[in-house]
């Protein structure tokens, strides 16, 4: 199971980083794709929606089951992977690549509100 070091996590099994163009990017581990199976569906938040710490804000849909994405920190959602929505297998091939949405964080320093790769590891092994 892959964990970079370059991202922060959340105990619903997101992953987050900044991108390039200031905003941060969002998609879901490497952990939570390998538990869902082949994906067939994704239900991004939707460009303008405010994100709200740990609710709901998404769905994931698999072969196997349907899980929700849960919003990492406060924030409003600026753009959609629209690649992913018409090919959402993607997130099977490469989950770290394949962002699902795109944010702009209410808080500064993101990254203390999360889980460090670490803390992750450590997580998902005492599942």
């Amino acid at each position: 199971m892959r964990t970079p070091e370059s991202l922060h996590y959340s105990t619903e099994h997101l992953w987050t980083k900044p991108s390039t163009d200031g905003l941060w990017e969002a998609g879901i581990t490497d952990y939570a794709q390998d538990l869902l199976g082949d994906i067939v569906f994704i239900e991004a938040p939707v460009i303008g929606s405010i994100l709200s710490a740990g609710k709901s804000c998404g769905l994931v849909e698999s072969v196997k089951t349907g899980s929700d994405l849960h919003a990492l920190v406060d924030g409003e959602v600026v753009e959609v992977n629209q690649a992913l929505i018409n090919t959402p297998e993607l997130i099977n091939e490469d989950p770290y690549k394949a962002w699902i949405f795109k944010y702009k964080p209410r808080q500064a320093n993101v990254e203390d509100l999360l889980l460090s790769a670490e803390t992750y590891k450590t997580l998902i092994n005492d599942l």
